[in-house]
């Protein structure tokens, strides 16, 4: 789950390969000249996201007489090419479904969240969420879903290789991988692919004491912790441990895999049940265990994902009204609640979270986010740092040296800032 780009960093961010997964809402066509028509552009997490939209805003527009709201539904695989061109081409959604901001709020492309939700709304929001959504100080963006990741391990296959316990280092995770690959299954599901490279290898190097900056919040992208760990996760692959071409291959493709009892371990988040496991396989046998530490004995890390909804300043502010009837729409508690009761996300308001408590298997990322680790979306580099992530990491566990890669990466974070 996180992309974007604008201005002189454009040219750094990936332009993603496939095929379009566009859609209209029950409102198709319309001018937004009056300042009740809006575009709306949504992230496809699965196949109920543009369902749960469409019910959405037929639901608003009966509610709402002469507001209309144009839905236009995008992959993530080519959602930042997407946005590339709606900025260069100035032609911007009034919302997006997105996962980050702070390129657009420094270039006061974006609302302040305080013009566009209601004093209820804002307050809604849980502070962990809040303090992810501020660009220099000030939240210019609205916290839509979130997510923590945490390691998937398939039940079964763990008892046919002879495995008992869940891993906990990375030692174990290659010892578990070679005997799971014994019985003719992946070991580890490896998703280093366009899609979201960044938060598969940011779960490890948190593991290892690396990441995207160092204490001072300068970008430490080549530092040798994250060399140590994609050295490790080439090995994994060289030894025949993971699925073929991880530099190629999407998480998605990994969860349907795992969904489907041919991969032992993979991570994953609270949407894997849903939008994975339970439409491939409910019956499959799995558990949920923290992320492997690379040293025995140190506390685990958690990744924490927060995708977000930027409200776009449009037509001398004409659109303002429209934008904020919609928002305060879509985050009564009911509708956030039907929204993360589909996907298996978790909440960023405070009262949709009433609605989790009581579910075992989503209480244990919910307990895993309050200390979880984000990514920097803060920073406007950020953009032009994951969309160069996406599109060269994963050569660094195929055929490139991956110092060589990260320092490329290093570079073009520089560059950005």
């Amino acid at each position: 789950m996180k992309r974007h780009l604008i201005g002189a960093i454009a040219a750094g961010l990936t332009v993603a390969l496939g095929v379009s997964g566009c859609g209209k809402g029950s409102s198709s066509g319309g001018d937004d000249s009056d300042g009740k028509t809006i575009k709306f552009v949504a992230a496809i997490y699965d196949d109920n996201t543009k369902p749960f939209w469409d019910a959405l805003i037929k639901d608003f527009e009966a509610k709402n007489s002469g507001y209309k709201v144009n839905l236009e539904m995008v992959d993530w695989t080519q959602m930042d090419a997407k946005v590339k061109t709606y900025v260069q081409t100035k032609q911007v959604p009034d919302i997006l479904n997105y996962n980050a901001f702070s390129d657009f709020a420094r270039d006061g492309l974006l609302y302040k969240a305080s013009e566009v939700v209601s004093p209820a709304t804002l307050s809604d929001f849980t502070p962990t969420f809040v303090e992810q959504a501020k660009y220099n100080g000030e939240q210019y963006t609205l916290p839509f879903i979130s997510s923590a990741r945490l390691m998937f391990y398939n039940k079964d296959l763990f008892k046919k290789a002879g495995i008992t316990d869940p891993p906990k280092t990375w030692a174990d995770i290659k010892a578990d991988a070679q005997k799971v690959k014994k019985t003719g299954a992946i070991g580890y599901g490896l998703p280093l692919g366009p899609e979201e490279a960044q938060a598969e290898f940011y779960s490890w190097a948190m593991n290892d004491n690396g990441g995207w900056v160092d204490s001072s919040g300068k970008w430490a992208i080549n530092q040798p912790a994250n060399i140590d760990t994609l050295n490790f996760l080439k090995d994994l692959n060289k030894s025949g441990l993971t699925q073929p071409n991880p530099e190629s291959t999407d998480r998605k493709t990994v969860f349907n895999q795992f969904a489907q009892g041919k991969i032992g371990m993979a991570i994953g988040g609270p949407f894997t049940k849903a939008g994975f496991i339970t439409p491939a396989n409910p019956n499959l046998n799995f558990g949920v265990t923290s992320l492997p530490v690379k040293n025995a004995g140190s506390q685990p890390n958690t990744l924490g994902v927060m995708d977000v909804l930027d409200a776009f300043k449009k037509n001398d502010g004409k659109n303002k009204e429209a934008v904020r009837k919609f928002l305060d729409f879509f985050y009564q508690k009911d509708n956030v609640s039907r929204f993360l009761s589909k996907e298996g996300f978790l909440p960023t308001t405070k009262s949709a979270g009433d609605a989790l408590s009581s579910d075992p298997y989503m209480k244990q990322f919910v307990d895993a986010l309050p200390t979880s680790k984000f990514a920097p979306t803060s920073n406007p580099a950020w953009s032009a740092v994951a969309g160069a992530v996406k599109q060269s990491l994963g050569t660094s566990v195929a055929d490139k040296d991956p110092k060589k890669v990260l320092d490329e990466i290093q570079q073009t974070a520089e560059k950005a800032s």
